[in-house]
């Protein structure tokens, strides 16, 4: 079973030197993937409900540190040679893709063919405003941003859409294999569209099951092989017996937190949670 950490860029670790350190340690006790989150920015004060709590507001403070998740992976690709680099999740639609593909293919061929973009749809009005894309049409823009990517990945560089179109606009370099595509959401709807478009599909709820039926379903119908998609879920909480449990309903890679101690004692820690979990996951 594969293990991937999450939000390995946030406190404690949004120091340059305990980055290197969890990256680092990560790198050596054979750990799949790093997820990085992204928030361009925090308002202060906010309408939007908050998806993922029962009072419907961040746990965090607006003054929270979300660093940019490619600026960060780029940063330990170099003190790293075989963890897995991840975007969880990159707010796509509010990105340009055309930049995008050209950063990440980047990112992968330095890296060796170690990224991988999780990619979310967005749930908070009051940033898509600060960052002056559409909210109403975040759906429409992630699908055709999909096609610009991998467009300008492949050999043929040509697409037309609604927001974008080229027509061979040479992007080089490419990447160093294929970047997958990881997708997020906790809505049937997201889980249908993973179906449908995407590598991967980690739906951010507490029972998966449903969502990853829907998305094998759509897969299906869309004439892709279900069994192809990595079906990806949090361990929570974080034991072996729970490992296995989801690996029962076909999940893949299952995501955890890293110890949560001070950066000066990252070492030691790390240690003992790779001793007590990742060992014994990993031979699940």
């Amino acid at each position: 079973m594969r293990i991937g950490l999450l939000s390995p860029s946030m406190p404690p670790f949004t120091a340059p030197e305990a980055a290197k350190t969890l990256a680092g340690l990560a790198d050596t006790h054979g750990v799949d993937s790093l997820w990085v989150p992204e928030h361009v920015v925090l308002p202060e004060n906010y309408t939007t409900r908050y998806p993922y709590s029962g009072d419907g507001r961040m746990p965090v403070a607006a003054d929270w540190p979300y660093p940019d998740p490619l600026a960060w992976l780029s940063f330990v690709a170099g003190v790293t040679s075989s963890v897995r680099l991840v975007t969880g999740m990159l707010v796509l639609p509010q990105r340009n893709p055309v930049v995008l593909a050209k950063e990440a293919a980047t990112i992968d061929h330095l890296s060796c063919g170690r990224l991988e973009l999780g990619l979310g749809l967005g749930w908070f009005r009051e940033e898509f405003a600060a960052v002056g894309v559409d909210f109403a049409d975040r759906a429409k823009r992630f699908e055709e941003y999909v096609g610009v990517l991998r467009a300008l990945w492949s050999g043929d560089e040509t697409f037309s859409g609604t927001y974008h179109s080229f027509t061979e606009a040479r992007c080089y370099p490419k990447p160093a294999g294929s970047i997958p595509l990881i997708m997020g959401g906790h809505s049937v709807a997201a889980a249908r569209r993973a179906g449908r478009l995407a590598n991967g599909f980690f739906p951010a709820v507490g029972d998966p099951v449903p969502l990853f039926e829907e998305c094998r379903s759509a897969a299906a119908e869309a004439g892709r092989d279900p069994s192809s998609i990595d079906l990806i879920a949090e361990a929570s909480p974080v034991t072996p017996e729970r490992v296995e449990q989801l690996r029962a309903i076909g999940v893949t890679r299952v995501l955890v937190y890293p110890p949560q101690v001070p950066p000066d004692e990252l070492p030691d820690a790390f240690e003992a949670f790779a001793a007590d979990f990742l060992h014994p996951v990993r031979e699940l």
